[in-house]
């Protein structure tokens, strides 16, 4: 998704470079698990780094995405290959959050991931040339820790970045007929702007942009 490429100096975020993000206000602490288990640590989100697993993150996505291809929708992140992963990632500031994992080969593992500045190979909706507006995609948090606020913690990531880059307007594309994610959106401060059409899909996109 094509959006105005930043200047230099405010893409100060080193590539690979771990920082604890601070969970939103009255969200510091991450909800118990069900049946009184202990809270989750705090996710760390950081940029995607050339030894993090490919495969790893693209069956995150199938995972994520699993409920809208239930629906008969297509969407990309959740039927794309390998290779389209890497070519996404590295298309854009990529940002992923983790999790202190002992029993992980890494010590950790990717919970949620999300694109800043993706550029598309496809021509993307009129709202994105807006030289104001910048767009994030490959928005998507593992299955079983949705609900936990790191959802948020990646979209306020992203929210930021696009300040820094001087954007006014911060906006993604969605599957319209998801009306859940869309309400999640809309509780977030996003608002409809248009309807888009990608030549990769099987639906209508919905068009949401945040005012920052």
């Amino acid at each position: 998704m094509t959006a105005p490429t930043p200047s230099p100096e405010s893409r100060a975020a080193s590539p690979g470079s771990p920082v604890r993000v601070a969970a939103p206000t009255g969200a510091s602490t991450p909800a118990p698990t069900p049946g009184g288990a202990p809270s989750l640590d705090s996710p760390i989100v950081r940029r995607l780094r050339d030894a993090d697993p490919i495969p790893e993150i693209t069956k995150l996505l199938h995972r994520a995405y699993a409920a809208q291809v239930a629906m008969g929708l297509a969407p990309l992140a959740g039927r794309q290959d390998d290779a389209t992963t890497a070519r996404r990632c590295n298309s854009g500031e990529c940002y992923v959050a983790t999790l202190k994992d002992t029993t992980h080969p890494r010590g950790e593992r990717i919970v949620g991931i999300i694109l800043f500045h993706e550029e598309e190979p496809d021509q993307g909706p009129p709202w994105f040339q807006q030289p104001h507006v910048d767009s994030f995609s490959q928005f998507a948090v593992d299955t079983n820790l949705q609900g936990r606020g790191i959802g948020q913690i990646l979209l306020d990531t992203v929210e930021r970045r696009a300040r820094e880059c001087g954007s006014t307007e911060l906006a993604l594309s969605m599957a319209d007929p998801d009306t859940a994610l869309k309400n999640f959106y809309l509780k977030r401060g996003y608002r409809f702007v248009e309807f888009w059409k990608w030549p990769y899909t099987n639906y209508t996109s919905a068009i949401l942009s945040k005012t920052l």
